[in-house]
């Protein structure tokens, strides 16, 4: 009995990026291309006629934006969507809107850049298939706990992938502006980490930024790693710093939440609490069981408020993860342990 075959719709305005992908898609087993749409009213007529399990969408198109298209759809009709994007703010925004996953547009004269573009689309179509799909996920249960002034070794380690720019924001943006350092891998690409640390400087209390070689620890800082490097937590006399520069990819992923996780390990022990958000495949899950047995707190993400419960099953499924908690929960719980070990 052969699989069933993810119907994808293709939605973006040209004529000649729209030929690519549905011959390249077509030729993958898995996928199947129920058809093509120039503009957003084209897709809605489309989506009606053909019932297809995937949307592949371009941000920027002619009659209604992407954007707008997004979140009509995600009310009326919702439907998993992967984003096909060229480096714009929009693409946060539609996350949080409900799109499951995106993916950058290729500089179409590097055909490295192409077919780089292409297995990740790939892939990400197939992630998004069995993600739970999140239409409206909002800020639910903001922390009333007060937070204790902690002692500056304590570190706060976060590593996410699909669906985990939205979970992270739940989390930072209920935790006061005066909290233990705390340290972000994300799976994203390069420019893009940059958009979202800025991003969530806005929304969140504490200060957010991409994070550069040599930054140090403080209070009231979270550091995101930025894309295509890998971020590790380092120590000297002055206290604690990381370092972000270039390597092979581990666990398939740079940056990779094993490189952060097993740096933090190492160098903060159990003055350490590591958090593992959703996310397809295993990254971050041997990284966790190693802070764990170096005395760390480690929360994971359940399966319900998973958008996709991988990263964090598997840490379970180990005995990576100390508490396994709702998203709307994790912060709350991190107050309450730091309050607990605040020395």
């Amino acid at each position: 009995m052969t699989a069933k075959r993810i119907k994808v719709l293709i939605v973006d305005d040209s004529l000649f990026f729209r030929r690519i992908l549905n011959k390249e898609l077509s030729e993958d087993s898995g996928i199947e291309v129920v058809g093509l749409a120039e503009n957003p009213i084209d897709a809605l007529d489309k989506i009606e006629l053909l019932k297809p399990d995937i949307l592949t969408l371009d941000i920027e198109m002619p009659k209604m934006n992407g954007l707008t298209f997004l979140k009509k759809i995600m009310i009326e009709n919702p439907i998993k969507i992967v984003l096909v994007s060229s480096m714009n703010l929009s693409v946060f925004d539609a996350l949080h809107s409900g799109a499951v996953d995106f993916v950058k547009k290729p500089d179409m004269s590097s055909e490295n850049d192409l077919n780089n573009f292409l297995r990740d689309l790939k892939g990400k179509i197939k992630i998004a298939s069995i993600a739970n799909l999140k239409t409206n996920i909002a800020i639910r249960n903001l922390s009333t706990l007060k937070l204790k002034r902690c002692s500056e070794e304590k570190i706060i380690a976060i590593g996410a992938s699909t669906g985990g720019t939205e979970a992270t924001l739940e989390i930072l943006k209920a935790l006061p502006k005066e909290v233990p350092g705390i340290l972000i891998t994300q799976h994203m690409p390069s420019g893009f980490t940059k958009m979202y640390a800025d991003r969530l400087n806005k929304i969140c209390n504490m200060e957010v930024k991409e994070a550069s070689d040599g930054d140090r620890i403080k209070y009231g800082l979270a550091l995101i790693a930025p894309g295509d490097m890998q971020m590790k937590l380092a120590q000297d006399a002055k206290g604690y710093y990381v370092t972000c520069r270039p390597g092979d990819k581990v666990s398939g992923h740079r940056p990779s939440v094993d490189v952060l996780f097993n740096s933090v390990a190492e160098n903060a022990g159990k003055n350490a609490v590591g958090i593992i958000l959703t996310g397809m495949g295993k990254d971050g899950a041997q990284g966790l069981l190693n802070m764990k047995k170096s005395g760390a707190y480690t929360i994971g993400q359940d399966k319900e408020s998973s958008v996709v419960y991988g990263m964090p099953m598997v840490s379970y499924n180990i005995g990576a993860v100390t508490v396994q908690a709702s998203i709307s929960n994790i912060a709350n719980l991190l107050i309450k342990h730091l309050n607990n070990n605040s020395k």
